[in-house]
């Protein structure tokens, strides 16, 4: 089993800057691939980034390349998401979850196991 901590949410002007962590716990992580989802008031939780187990290989979804970016240190069990240049669409609960995929990189929540508690932030215009 894997616990996830979420970290760094918060107020942000649009324009603005915030870097995401989630600390899991566990001996195994290096073993999952890792995504940050989101989930805005009143609508479904969405994919936002994955990255593969060795950090090599990582996806985002359209509305966030170029400006977020996604990392993992395995030594430190840590999944970062620096996110830049917010606006206030972006504003959500943020979440951290692991998936044992492989060949690809996931994004339906379906396909990912154990999630953190979330991490609110929001973007003021």
């Amino acid at each position: 089993q894997v616990q996830l901590e979420e970290s760094g949410g918060g107020l942000v002007q649009a324009g603005g800057s915030l870097r995401l962590s989630c600390a899991a716990s566990g001996r195994t992580f290096s073993s999952y691939a890792m995504g940050w989802f989101r989930q805005a008031p009143g609508k479904e939780r969405e994919f936002v980034a994955a990255i593969g187990r060795s950090g090599r290989s990582t996806y985002y979804t359209d509305s966030v390349k170029g400006r977020f970016t996604i990392s993992r240190d395995n030594a430190k069990n840590t999944v970062s998401l620096q996110m830049n240049s917010l606006k206030p669409e972006d504003t959500a609960v943020y979440y951290c979850a692991t998936t044992r995929a492989a060949l690809t990189l996931p994004r339906a929540a379906r396909d990912y196991d154990y999630w953190g508690q979330g991490t609110q932030v929001t973007v003021s215009s």
